[in-house]
């Protein structure tokens, strides 16, 4: 019987809800990592005499790390397991964290934060695949797209950090970064609370191993609810047979022809709303100064920017099993698109801050469309790695924005950076509605079985 099929005939219930929020808490401080240097730039300008390069570098620090430690765990979570690749990733994000306080010159500073945004890039790239392993087929676009929500919470934290500690605290800047080294406390819980995915154990070819996370997830299931499960789909499509692969065997067959058109969109989306949402938060703090604000308030605008990724985030986890996830991507990236266009035009301060709220609440609807989206188009064996990759490549869109839009910025302005954020994000949504897929109500084999086999037909014609 199949075990993928069991886990798939699940009711959500408390195991379900423990794993989103066990995945939620690591979303939750990646997001605050990647938030908070925005609240850092600032003192760290000062503090180190850096000039608008190298605050563009500061920028940028984090999403290099990001790209390296999200292609790494990636390739990693299909080799050794999704488990072990998660809790090394907070444990290295959270020593990271923690050195880059007691950084003694912008070069330290530099290399501490690009360690941090390995380690947060690895867990990020991780969570999603991980857990969707475990969510049945009718649930896995709003459980992800919830998943991903968690993000929100980590930059509101980040928000609250920046108004209320960094400009409030003697060195406020170095107690933020302490702050953020604390979630290495949820490794003790993590290592007990855990159990690997059972699908990646049957890709290895530990099938007794899988037989018993799934009976042991099942129990728990049954005890929550207090009612005998639901039948096992008879013809629900078996586990793919256990692959070995190498690095090299991974990129070719991302790229093979069964794959490539997966693969190319995928990586476009990833990059889209990775350009243009880093570019938007790296910025906004300091964007909102050049617009006449102070310091102190145009954090406090932030705050209320940062709350409306809340209701973005949830809004489209709901929608993913309502539109399909394609169609929850391309209507929230028309509304990037025209939140961005709105703030190009908008001079008023308060105009500026309810554009930046629009613009915060369709990005982050987005991702959630994004993070439950990318792990169904991959098969088991490369899921992780296919994810990773995409993420990786999307944060080449996130170390080039803030050093591409500071130079937008310095020629053309406020109108030129969210002009270009418009064009950007107007690309992905032609992208999307023409060549992603669609994965709601399908099992994650299903749905790389159907694009192998629809390939293959396409094959069949041309000869």
């Amino acid at each position: 019987m199949s075990l993928s099929a069991r886990l798939d005939r699940l009711p959500m219930s408390r195991p379900h809800f423990a794993l989103l929020l066990i995945g939620g808490l690591g979303y939750t401080f990646d997001g605050m990592d990647s938030a908070i240097v925005a609240f850092l730039m600032p003192s760290v300008r000062e503090v180190f005499s850096l000039e608008a390069t190298q605050l563009g570098m500061v920028g940028s620090a984090s999403p290099f790390g990001f790209l390296f430690g999200a292609l790494l765990a990636g390739y990693l979570g299909d080799k050794i397991g999704r488990k072990k690749v998660m809790m090394w990733a907070l444990a290295l994000y959270a020593v990271a964290s923690l050195a880059a306080a007691v950084s003694w010159s912008f070069e330290s500073f530099l290399t501490f934060r690009i360690i941090a945004g390995a380690g947060a890039g690895a867990e990020s790239a991780i969570i999603a695949p991980f857990l969707a392993e475990f969510v049945p087929k009718h649930r896995r676009g709003w459980f992800i797209g919830a998943l991903a929500g968690f993000f929100s919470f980590g930059f509101v934290a980040a928000a609250l950090i920046g108004r209320f500690v960094v400009p409030e605290i003697d060195e406020g800047w170095r107690w933020a970064q302490v702050i953020t080294f604390i979630p290495i406390v949820m490794l003790l819980w993590w290592r007990r609370a855990l159990p690997e995915s059972p699908r990646f154990l049957v890709s290895e070819g530990k099938h007794d191993e899988a037989e018993r996370v799934v009976a042991t997830f099942e129990d728990r299931v049954r005890r929550a609810t207090g009612a005998e499960l639901p039948p096992v789909d008879p013809n629900a499509a078996e586990e793919e047979a256990p692959t070995k692969f190498g690095f090299a065997k991974a990129v070719r067959y991302l790229w093979s022809r069964a794959m490539w058109r997966v693969t190319a969109t995928t990586w476009l989306i990833w990059f889209v709303i990775t350009f243009s949402y880093y570019g938007f938060f790296t910025w906004i703090p300091t964007l909102l100064v050049d617009k006449g604000i102070d310091v102190t308030t145009s954090f406090t605008y932030s705050l209320y920017i940062y709350l409306a990724q809340i209701p973005g985030y949830f809004s489209a986890a709901w929608l993913n099993e309502k539109l399909d996830r394609k169609f929850t991507i391309a209507l929230y990236l028309v509304g990037s698109a025209g939140s961005a266009f709105f703030m190009s035009q908008a001079e008023d301060p308060v105009l500026v801050t309810i554009a930046g709220i629009m613009l915060s609440f369709f990005l982050n609807g987005t991702y959630a469309g994004v993070y439950a989206y990318t792990p169904e188009v991959f098969p088991t064996w490369l899921r992780a790695t296919g994810v990773g990759m995409s993420s990786s490549f999307g944060r080449i869109g996130s170390i080039s924005a803030p050093l591409i839009i500071g130079t937008f910025a310095a020629q053309w302005g406020f109108i030129g950076v969210f002009g270009l954020t418009t064009a950007v994000l107007a690309v992905g949504v032609v992208c999307t509605l023409l060549f992603a897929e669609r994965t709601a109500g399908r099992s994650l084999e299903d749905i790389t079985g159907a694009v192998a086999i629809r390939q293959a037909a396409k094959e069949a014609k041309r000869s």
